[in-house]
């Protein structure tokens, strides 16, 4: 299966712990120099799957590479190209901040000293305070600095940002776009899906151990949903019945007519004719977000909703 074209590549990938299948023949394709959204509930197979990239533990079916290399017979030499970031970091409590990066670094190989320093002034971090006597967002953020400033060509992060605050979580996804603009390919496992959306080139969103979907947002949202608030001065009679139109209300307020509905990307077009005729007031069109996308992915089922509440309570 070897494939240049790819950082990460797998084909109905399978992983078994006793009865549980936690992975189902699961694909996944990173390209080259791209962020990458991996997006799923938790169970859906994703820390089983960056393990098995990580040559943690072995894929029980399937195939995968990484730089068309066995993540599982050749970890050593993978690991000299790849740094890795927790969502819950495990550090050594009686070293410094300092000392941590210090030891991570020996492990990556190749550390850019001028880039460190740079970080370390960036996520605002005092690298001579012990491990034990910071917070859990200072302990994530020496994580990430060892991480950024390895000499890596794949970074995968698993809930990277868990622990830091809105001022933290911005300067983290621009330091991703500069690993990125530099040629670094990056995995992303998160939450969050505003971060994922700011940042994310394609997204893949796996449900029990299988991709449901995989593609650029604008893919995703070619077939999905669009959001239309319109006010105008006539009802535009034909709306409520066009071709794509679904969930469509309308009522009279001040002499103008308030429109909102749905409506299928593809008969975009058409509508703003419509609408145009009836003399736009305003309007306002929102394609769906990648929340939006994600749940259309799960329709009604349990994860969908239990996903939905746990990421209204990881963006408050």
């Amino acid at each position: 299966m070897t494939d240049p074209t790819h950082v990460i590549h797998s084909q109905q990938l399978t992983k078994t712990f006793g009865k549980v299948r936690a992975l189902d023949g699961l694909d996944l394709a990173v390209r080259p120099g791209e962020v990458h959204g991996f997006l799923g509930p938790n169970g859906a197979g994703k820390s089983t799957t960056i393990r098995i990239l990580l040559g943690l533990i072995r894929a029980t079916g399937g195939r995968v590479e990484l730089f068309g290399a066995d993540p599982w017979r050749d970890a050593a030499s993978l690991h000299g190209r790849l740094a890795y970031v927790a969502g819950d970091v495990a550090l050594w409590p009686g070293l410094t901040g300092g000392q941590c990066l210090d030891v991570i670094g020996a492990t990556h190989g190749r550390v850019d000293e001028r880039r460190r320093a740079d970080l370390i002034e960036r996520f605002e971090l005092d690298p001579t305070k012990r491990i034990r006597d910071y917070s859990k967002g200072n302990r994530q953020k020496v994580a990430l600095i060892a991480a950024l400033a390895a000499g890596a060509d794949l970074l995968i992060l698993d809930e990277p940002t868990s622990g830091l605050d809105p001022l933290m979580e911005q300067a983290f996804q621009n330091c991703v776009r500069e690993r990125r603009d530099a040629g670094v390919t990056v995995l992303l496992s998160s939450h969050l899906l505003d971060e994922v959306e700011a940042l994310a080139d394609r997204v893949s969103i796996i449900r029990r151990g299988r991709t449901v979907t995989t593609g650029t947002l604008a893919d995703l949202r070619r077939n999905s949903r669009t959001s239309v608030h319109a006010v105008t001065t006539e009802e535009p009679g034909s709306l409520a019945h066009a071709a794509g139109v679904a969930d469509y209300v309308s009522e009279r307020l001040d002499g103008h007519v308030d429109i909102r509905f749905t409506i299928d990307a593809h008969h975009l077009d058409a509508m703003i004719g419509t609408l145009h005729a009836a003399r736009i007031h305003t309007l306002t069109v929102a394609p769906p977000s990648l929340d939006a996308l994600f749940l259309r992915s799960y329709g009604d089922a349990p994860e969908a909703r239990a996903t939905a509440a746990t990421f209204a309570e990881n963006t408050r």
